[in-house]
């Protein structure tokens, strides 16, 4: 009899209520034993069985905890991740996995010392639309890919008091949506030749970027990655041209919409829907594209076989380091107003 693995998740905001907790306790295999919060009474509310712990160490310093899972904002994931290693805990990061890619590389090599699973949280990688996208480009249904957009735009004309858009490091939306469509641009085309981003503030009140623009030169492709707060009318999630057709996706994987309604993944009512796509050819008419069902559940379960040594970690170390530099070059484009050169870089 396989053993479960007894799973520690720190930090109760958003992050942690409404992906982490439930999609872990919706995976055979993990059990979610503990949750340390500065909130502890809304976490009995929810999860009435889980201990709630009163700090960090006393997680990493219980001999029961095999992964901790790291929700917490943005600047703490460095420091909590490298304790948790050292603790000798397999660990989960949320995105952004640090705050610059040295951190990122002093984490990766700790975790390969410890010989423990070091995964940062890239959900979107089994958002349906997704899915679907990727299995038509690399069946070569579109060609060789020429050009291919990437929105993450939505309607919040106010400033929310959270940290997540307050002055910061680790704030705004480079650092909030930026590592889902970067990573996605990542799996699908590799690594850039170079990178150009424009990323600023937009609404009144603003106090870390609202708005993000970042183009990814390739040698004949161009990837436009682009996040707004400020778009009423929305935009098509994807538009992708091939030399032998265009695919035009509409509309969110609506996964995180059940997951904030307070649905569990697999239990009664659980059944997101696909988001709408088409398939545009050369003097055909328009085709509707089926879009599969994205499951988050796939990213734990790919953690939870990789622990026991059964299977692939599904975001591992090397590759967050990679996101990680991408997410620096484009800071630093922003900054400098101009291109960063990416060819030759590890």
């Amino acid at each position: 009899m396989t053993l479960p693995i007894h799973v520690a998740l720190i930090g109760y905001g958003m992050a942690g209520k409404v992906f982490h907790a439930p999609v872990i306790q919706a995976v055979p295999g993990l059990h979610l034993v503990t949750i340390q919060s500065s909130q502890p009474a809304k976490v009995r509310a929810d999860w009435p069985e889980v201990w709630v712990s009163a700090t960090f160490e006393e997680v990493i310093t219980s001999p029961p905890i095999d992964l901790v899972v790291i929700a917490t904002p943005n600047p703490t994931h460095f420091e909590l991740a490298r304790r948790a290693l050292e603790a000798g805990k397999h660990v989960v990061v949320d995105k952004p996995f640090t705050l610059n890619a040295h951190q990122a590389r002093t984490l990766a090599e700790l975790a390969e010392a410890q010989g423990r699973v070091l995964s940062v949280f890239q959900n979107r990688r089994w958002d349906g639309d997704f899915l679907t996208l990727r299995k038509i480009v690399e069946a070569g249904t579109l060609g060789e890919v020429v050009y291919f957009e990437s929105h993450f735009d939505r309607y919040r004309p106010e400033v929310q008091n959270r940290w997540r858009e307050q002055a910061g490091p680790g704030s705004g939306i480079w650092y909030d949506l930026g590592p889902h469509l970067a990573d996605q641009a990542l799996l699908l085309f590799g690594w850039p030749q170079g990178i150009f981003a424009d990323i600023g503030m937009q609404r009144q009140g603003a106090q870390a970027p609202d708005y993000f623009h970042v183009l990814l030169r390739y040698s004949r492709l161009r990837v436009v990655l682009h996040a707004s707060a400020l778009v009423p009318g929305g935009s098509p999630r994807f538009v992708v041209h091939g030399t032998q057709g265009s695919l035009v996706q509409y509309g969110l994987d609506t996964q995180e919409k059940a997951l904030k309604e307070g649905l569990r993944p697999g239990a009664p009512g659980w059944k997101p829907e696909g988001s709408e796509a088409w398939l545009y050819r050369p003097e055909q008419a328009p085709e509707p594209v089926f879009v599969e069902a994205g499951d988050y559940r796939r990213y734990y379960e790919g953690v939870r076989d990789a622990i026991r040594g059964e299977g692939p970690n599904p975001v591992p170390p090397e590759q967050a380091v990679r996101l990680m530099e991408l997410l620096e070059a484009a800071h630093i484009s922003a900054l400098e107003r101009r291109e960063v050169a990416l060819e030759g870089q590890v």
